[in-house]
């Protein structure tokens, strides 16, 4: 039995809503919603010890990714990054931190109460660069052309309309711009069948599309130099992937950055 595209969007919503409020209520040691069962594959301890000192308990708990996006997207002083499904806000802090005051950090979530959760953060965090909006990833809400750069932690394969995810991180993207992402990919074997049986939608396993289904994507919405680049294995076939790519037109010795 499938569940329609807003069925899903609202289990996701509420299984994240949920693990933001048992974090908020005091639940800061755990590590994320008990129905993932990929193990070591998610979660903060995948980022550096440094990197979990500097932030706030709240915000490293609430981490329930695949990887670490801020460590590939290599962030630059002065640049205006876009996190896709923010959650707690680690990596929206992480970045605010990387790019400086003369930089800024956005990150987008749809659920309340992750959007709180993440606010506080900020503020325990003592981080100004930082705004977080509410919105979906299929439609983001801020102007195009506005980032220099698009990370997400394994959200991206929560979405069930992909194409237009990866349209929106084309459109926001300044000429030039780039992705540093993480998400959960399929071995290319791997049937859309095969994959819902090693893990549920929500847990970010069904969901995920093959190496050469994101490839196809990332081409199709208009990105060039697309590598993606398996970390480690989050299920049989399974994987957790760096996934890089440029929206082709920098102009030579510009950028926003570059003052």
């Amino acid at each position: 039995m499938h569940e329609q595209p807003t069925d899903l969007r609202e289990t996701v919503r509420r299984r994240y809503a949920a693990a933001a409020l048992q974090i908020t209520e005091g639940g800061a040691g755990c590590c994320g919603p008990q129905d993932i069962e990929a193990g070591d594959g998610f979660g903060s301890a995948l980022y550096t010890p440094g990197d979990r000192d500097a932030l706030p308990a709240e915000a490293v708990a609430a981490s329930l990714g695949c990887g670490n996006p801020t460590a590939v997207a290599d962030l630059r002083e002065g640049e205006r990054v876009l996190d896709l499904g923010s959650g707690g806000g680690i990596d929206v802090l992480l970045s605010a931190r990387r790019v400086g005051p003369t930089g800024k950090a956005y990150g987008l979530d749809m659920t309340e109460e992750m959007l709180a959760l993440a606010l506080s953060n900020t503020a325990k965090a003592g981080v100004t660069n930082a705004e977080f909006l509410k919105g979906t990833i299929e439609a983001v809400p801020l102007p195009s052309h506005t980032v220099d750069v698009v990370i997400s932690n394994c959200v991206i394969n929560l979405s069930t309309d992909k194409p237009a995810v990866f349209a929106e991180i084309f459109r926001v993207l300044v000429p030039g711009g780039r992705i540093g992402l993480t998400d959960v990919v399929a071995d290319d074997g791997l049937a859309p069948e095969q994959r819902a049986e090693r893990g549920d939608h929500v847990g970010c396993i069904a969901g995920a599309l093959s190496f050469a289904e994101y490839r196809r994507g990332l081409e199709a919405a208009g990105f060039t130099g697309i590598e993606i680049s398996p970390t480690h294995p989050v299920a049989d076939g399974m994987h957790s992937a760096v996934v890089r790519a440029v929206k082709p037109g920098a102009v030579e010795g510009a950028g926003h950055a570059a003052g």
